[in-house]
């Protein structure tokens, strides 16, 4: 027995041999674009647990050792694995020729097969780590036999319990919800993989096959390790579905041990025993339709061929549904351009209009004018005049300094001695703390900036650039990397000024208050206050005299009216006209009263000692008093 290939070609595989590969080159090209989701094309999925066998049944599938072993998790990323069936099984000028291409190493081919399993393990590594770490991303590996059937096979992980390494707690959550991404779709057969040596009512593989597939239309099952079993027992009952039924059915199959493993026991001498195997035992020689890799092989290249003859009018409708629309778009970019110079040309006028745009827009002379909110160079004088500005005016210099802080500070800077003049060190720490809150209003108002103008290049779109998305996209990329090396330097120049503020405080600034002119306003204020008190007393002693001067001038008036008045209606009468004379005295008194202080506070300011200005203001009294 050669492999599991020989015994599926003696049927035909007219519409798997020409459908198959069609798949295939569909799937390779959804991969390379990041659109594999779009379409859902045909596919056989292979689920187990861990350490169930799947490994030995892919290898023995392909006829080639291949793929990585251990005692942990070795399948740490789904491998898409396209069995290429080239010339016929038995031909002795093809049966050597044997090879393996990876996608990601397009026109590498890979004669020995352990190369692609250090391959396959190198990328494994490479995304996701040398710690039995897990990652989603494919690797498809195509191989080319003529011993293998059409078949594309997806290997998932294993399901675990326990993680290990740098796995994550929820490993297990993880791989299911990984393995139900692939076989969830209805194009997906399901390969579901169980040991024999296990009660198949607890089986991994099959309670995930039920959730994605209850009616079971698109599972088939796999018994493996059958000739580990104990003495007296047996899968038959198993194989023939009669404790979880599939409508696929069962196929039991005989791994390669670990000690064949370890002496390097061939795939084609393990097919050999497998097949004595089945042949020799008593329960199993009478259902070999239903046991061995070669019957597996057949019957998934016949499920997969009747699969797609079910879903290939659906695939293809859509298929040409969405070739209509590409084809659209394609003629939206135009026809081809082939000449070098021509490319140049174009190339340089999109530039060109894209710089033009983005100076439109900064200078605000663009054509489709944005009115629901600002944009472009008006929300950049916005944000200079009304943001930036409005934070400078929030910061109060003060709001947190407290005198005791002022104090501690001043004391902290004498130390030991006792100053006689407040030290400029406690200042000068003080300004710089304050200068320092200039800083964050200032880097916000540049990120402001820089967000607007990225903005503004991402809005720089024309027809040319719709035309060629990858140009687009690489321009974009360039002046946003623009615009990063353009905002560090700024960042570093607007920390420098506020450095440079901080390192020397101008002190000869009109506006700012020394300690000479300190003095001279608080001198000011003192001498303001003094001469309000002297005024204020001098002008009581004034009011005082008049009232006594004018009490004693009525008693007179009223005693020359007494006497001289023939009755008492013209006694009232004079006592009114000397009330209003009276009030006509004081008004006249106060008029002169403020003048006479307005003569005082000059001479005051004139003069510096105070001695001189109490003496000429007590001769103004004096004088006042006898006029």
């Amino acid at each position: 027995m050669s492999s599991a290939g020989e015994e599926g070609n003696r049927g035909p595989s007219t519409v798997g041999s020409a459908v198959i590969p069609v798949v295939n080159r569909l799937q390779d090209i959804f991969a390379q674009l990041g659109a594999a989701s779009t379409i859902d094309l045909p596919q056989v999925a292979v689920v187990g647990s861990q350490s169930s066998g799947k490994s030995s049944v892919l290898e023995a599938l392909v006829g080639r050792d291949f793929l990585p072993r251990g005692t942990d998790i070795c399948t740490r990323r789904p491998l898409v694995l396209q069995l290429v069936q080239i010339g016929k099984a038995g031909d002795q000028s093809s049966s050597a020729v044997e090879w393996g291409e990876f996608l990601h190493k397009p026109g590498e081919r890979f004669e020995d097969f352990r190369m692609i399993r250090r391959e396959i393990e190198v990328e494994t590594e490479r995304e996701a780590g040398t710690n039995k770490g897990l990652s989603d991303k494919q690797i498809r590996l195509k191989i080319f036999s003529p011993n293998v059937l059409n078949i594309t096979l997806v290997d998932l992980p294993g399901i675990t319990k326990v993680p290990v390494g740098n796995q994550p707690t929820d490993i297990e959550a993880r791989i299911r919800t990984m393995i139900l991404s692939y076989i969830k779709h209805k194009t997906c057969i399901i390969l579901a993989v169980s040991p024999a040596n296990a009660d198949l009512a607890n089986s991994d593989a099959l309670q995930m096959a039920r959730i994605a597939d209850p009616d079971g239309s698109r599972t088939i099952g796999v018994i493996t390790k059958l000739d580990i079993m104990d003495r007296g027992t047996d899968a038959l009952n198993y194989i023939l579905g009669k404790v979880i039924p599939l409508r696929l059915g069962y196929i039991g199959v005989v791994n390669r041990s670990k000690r064949d493993i370890d002496e390097d026991l061939s795939i084609v001498e393990a097919l050999n025993n497998e097949e004595n195997f089945f042949r020799t035992h008593h329960v199993y020689h009478s259902h070999s339709d239903r046991c061995g890799v070669p019957q597996l092989a057949k019957i998934l290249n016949q499920i997969l061929v009747q699969h797609i003859r079910i879903v290939l009018p659906a695939l293809k409708a859509r298929l040409n549904t969405q070739m209509v629309t590409v084809v659209k778009e394609l003629r939206s970019y135009g026809d081809v351009i082939e000449n070098n110079d021509e490319r140049r040309l174009i190339l340089l006028s999109i530039i060109t209009r894209y710089c033009e745009a983005f100076s439109s827009m900064i200078e605000g002379n663009y054509q489709e004018m944005w009115t629901t909110e600002l944009f472009g160079g008006a929300r950049i004088l916005y944000i200079f005049q009304s943001i930036f500005v409005k934070r400078l005016e929030e910061i109060d210099p003060c709001d947190d300094l407290t005198d005791d802080e002022i104090r501690t500070a001043i004391q902290n800077a004498t130390g030991t001695k006792t100053a006689l003049f407040v030290p400029e060190v406690p200042f000068e720490v003080l300004v710089r703390r304050r200068i320092a809150r200039l800083l964050d209003p200032s880097l916000q108002c540049l990120s402001f900036v820089y967000d607007e103008l990225i903005k503004i290049s991402h809005a720089c779109t024309s027809i040319d650039l719709q035309r060629f998305p990858v140009l687009g996209k690489r321009l974009e990329e360039v002046v946003a990397k623009f615009l990063r090396d353009g905002k560090r330097p700024a960042e570093r120049m607007i920390m420098n000024i506020v450095e440079m503020e901080m390192d020397y405080v101008n002190t000869s600034h009109p506006n700012f208050i020394g300690g000479s002119k300190a003095v001279d306003i608080v001198s000011q204020q003192m001498k303001s206050q003094k001469l309000a008190a002297v005024t204020a007393a001098r002008l009581k002693e004034i009011g005082d005299n008049e009232k006594h001067t004018m009490s004693e001038k009525t008693q007179k008036t009223r005693g020359f009216t007494a006497r001289s008045a023939p009755n008492g209606v013209a006694i009232d009468q004079v006592e009114t006209l000397q009330f209003h004379i009276s009030d006509l005295y004081i008004f006249c008194r106060q008029i002169g009263f403020f003048f006479w202080n307005q003569i005082n506070f000059l001479l005051l300011t004139e003069l510096e000692n105070e001695k001189p200005t109490i003496i000429i203001h007590n001769s103004l009294i004096t004088r006042t008093n006898q006029s």
